[in-house]
């Protein structure tokens, strides 16, 4: 089975059109493309959808075109701060883009620079950076339930690039399994999100393999996702993704058919 669920277009963020991603996907041999562009928030228009009507009406005139060679759904990547209208959605897909502090919301993975102002908010205490990010995002998790959850682990994004603050921190490893350990109670699937290897900032999938311990501990469940920006990277990384999965034990993955999420082998 190949299927991805995080894939953006020139509706939001993306390089590409909807058709060409569904045709990179036909040639890649893909059984299932779900298309998620950001929802709109009204608090930052910088990456999000500005004409989501016109997303969904050409998403769903592909799915009707291509429905014999590949079955295409219209999800969308909620932001746990705004939340959408479900039914108009075949998934959601939710993530939590943000900080919040005294008010003002800070963006945690545009580039580099834009996190370094994060922890500069935070006077470098990163524990205090992770649970303001974890709390708000588990409380959206428990409560929303979205069909899947975007790239857990977010915060770590930029953790390769310079001294580890995160990945190789004992003290911050225990408040995020306690973090996904609470989101695993939610019963949603939680994407392996290849996207930051596809961009050059990671050399491993969100969540990060000690968590993805704890979640095969807990019992819960997988997607795989590239978090695509290009028709060419929708399956980047699959493969050392499913070796990573497989070596903490899982031995299956979730994909969308018929109507309802269901496994398969990996």
């Amino acid at each position: 089975m190949l299927s991805n669920f995080h894939t953006h277009t020139i509706f939001c963020d993306g390089a590409s059109t909807p058709e060409e991603v569904v045709l990179s996907a036909i040639r890649k041999g893909f059984d299932t493309l779900g298309f998620s562009g950001h929802g709109y928030t009204p608090f930052d228009s910088s990456y999000c959808m500005q004409d989501t009507a016109g997303y969904l009406r050409t998403v769903r005139e592909l799915a009707s075109q291509y429905k014999d060679k590949l079955q295409i759904l219209a999800g969308v990547e909620e932001d746990a701060e705004f939340l959408l209208n479900r039914k108009d959605y075949d998934y959601i897909l939710g993530s939590s883009h943000y900080l919040r502090k005294n008010g003002v919301r800070y963006p945690i993975d545009s580039n580099p620079e834009c996190f370094q102002k994060c922890l500069e908010v935070f006077d470098f205490d990163v524990l205090s950076l992770a649970e303001n990010y974890y709390s708000f995002f588990v409380d959206y998790i428990l409560s929303r339930k979205p069909d899947i959850i975007g790239h857990f682990d977010l915060i770590t994004k930029f953790d390769e690039m310079a001294d580890s603050l995160f990945l190789k921190n004992p003290d911050y490893n225990r408040l995020a399994s306690a973090a996904i350990e609470r989101a695993v109670g939610s019963g949603c699937l939680f994407e392996v999100n290849t996207g930051a290897i596809s961009r050059g900032y990671r050399t491993t999938p969100y969540p990060s393999a000690p968590l993805l311990d704890v979640l095969k501990k807990c019992g819960g469940r997988v997607v795989l996702c590239s978090d695509s920006h290009h028709a060419d990277t929708i399956d980047f990384a699959f493969d050392d993704a499913k070796s990573i999965l497989r070596d903490v034990g899982f031995r299956e993955a979730w994909t969308f058919d018929n109507g309802q999420f269901v496994p398969y082998a990996i």
